[in-house]
This record gives C-alpha cells, structure tokens and sequence, in this order.
C-alpha cells in the first residue's frame, strides 16, 4: 500500500467510524433528538455498524485498521511494516478529530438546545474540572463529554487500565486470528462484519466499566475536539483521565500481538 492510500483510507475510514458511532451517542444523549435515552444497546449496536461501515470503506485502501490498537497488534504481527505505522496513527487522529467535529455539525441545533436548558445546567453545576464542591471528588464529566469520549463508572486507574487492556486484547486477538481462516487468507469483506459484531459483544459484555475506547484515537482525537469546539457551558474535558483509554488499548494491541505470534 502506498503512503497515499493509508492517508486516504485510515483518516476516511475512522472519520466515518467517529461520525457515527459519536453520533449514536449523541442521539442517545441530546435533548430534542429522536433517540434520546434509547439506552446502552442502541449505543453498542451504533458503534459495531460504525465500525462496519469505515472497516468497509477502507478496506480495499488501506486495511482498514482503524485504529492505533491494531496497527500496532498487526506490526508485531508481522502483517503492517514498522515503517507505516507512523502514517497510519497520524491519518487515524485526524481522521478521528474530523469525525468528532462532523457529530457536532450534525446535532448543532441539539448541542445548543441541550447545553442551555436549566435543567441540565442544573444536574453539572459545581461538578466540571474547575470549582467543585468536593475538592476531593472525581471530575465529572461536562454535560456532553460522554458523546466525545469514555468514562469509568468507577473512577480507579488500575481497574480502568486493566478493563481496557483486557478489552483491548479480545479486538486485537479477533483480527488478528482473522488469518487462521480459509488455508490463511482470512475472511475478506466477511472479516469486518465479524470484527464490528466483536465491537458490539465488547460493548455488551465488557463496556460497563468505563465505556469501552478500546482505540486511543475514538477517545483522544474527539476529546481534543472537545476542547476546542465553541460548546455553550461544555465543562471541562477531563484530561486526568484522557491516558487511560490511550494507554490501555496500546498495551492491549501490543499484548494482543506478543499473544498471536507466540501461541
């Protein structure tokens, strides 16, 4: 694959996978949107037909990884060049920044509407990154955070980087095994229906904990977004937690790859 055809099909690829399954959550979230609190299965089966749909666009460009987890489970694989990676986690941060900036396009009017009602300024007030009641507390994340990136429930590095490792680790290995099939030519276009239905069991079984980044750029590129888009009373972006959805799916890709190459 050419330098121009990883560009175009990881920062593509992700941008679609960002807009819709951001934009799930931000159906489930808003106020005056259709779906609000249609609830976690509306949020896992959003994201596994995310991942379907960039993994089928950039499939025949690029490989669709999609995600730094990946690409780095697949260099020590074997099947990605150290060379590339760069190139790869460049095109999918950005490609993941443009994504988290098309959600908010999309939902501007419910954007709007969600982060001036009283209400909800009410149920944040005195809980952002600045000025809390509780200097002792955990953060809490501003009204609309949760569209952009994760969150633990339980606000404790350890568990939160093991649940992403672990969660991390069962992708990587489900791509990865991928090759095993069919005399070792894997499973074609067949292969990202099988890797968007493990997102979707990862999300049921695995995403309780702290909502399931599962990829370093789903959680950085949009939470960078964030922090920069001109949000009416946005809160703050928690970045005392933002290394823990990057650092967990690095270590779990790479696990995932030591894993595959030595069993």
């Amino acid at each position: 694959m050419s330098s121009h055809d990883i560009f175009l099909g990881e920062t593509i690829g992700t941008a679609v996978l960002i807009l819709l399954g951001g934009g799930v959550c931000a159906a489930v979230t808003l106020k005056r949107s259709k779906a609000q609190n249609a609830g976690w299965l509306a949020i896992t089966f959003g994201w596994g037909f995310a991942v379907l749909t960039g993994a089928y666009l950039a499939g025949g460009v690029s490989g669709a990884h999609l995600n730094p987890a990946v690409t780095i489970g697949l260099a020590i694989e074997g099947g990605t060049k150290w060379s590339d990676v760069p190139l790869y986690l460049a095109s999918q941060l950005l490609g993941a920044m443009i994504g988290a900036v098309l959600v908010w396009l999309t939902y501007y009017g419910q954007f709007q509407a969600h982060l001036t009602d009283e209400d909800v300024l009410k149920a944040h007030a005195g809980n952002g990154e600045e000025g809390m009641v509780d200097p002792k507390a955990a953060p809490k994340a501003g009204p609309v955070l949760g569209i952009f990136s994760t969150g633990p429930e339980i606000r404790n590095a350890v568990q939160n980087l093991l649940t992403e490792i672990i969660a991390t680790i069962v992708l990587v290995l489900a791509i990865l095994t991928q090759g095993l099939n069919d005399g070792g030519n894997g499973l074609g276009t067949l292969g990202a229906l099988i890797t968007a239905l493990v997102v979707v069991g990862i999300g049921l079984s695995l995403g309780g904990p702290t909502g399931y980044a599962i990829n370093p750029v789903r959680d950085l590129g949009p939470r960078i977004v964030h922090s920069l888009l001109p949000l009416p009373n946005k809160g703050g972006s928690d970045w005392s937690y933002a290394w823990i959805p990057v650092a967990g799916p690095l270590i779990g890709g790479a696990l995932a790859g030591l894993i595959y190459k030595l069993f």
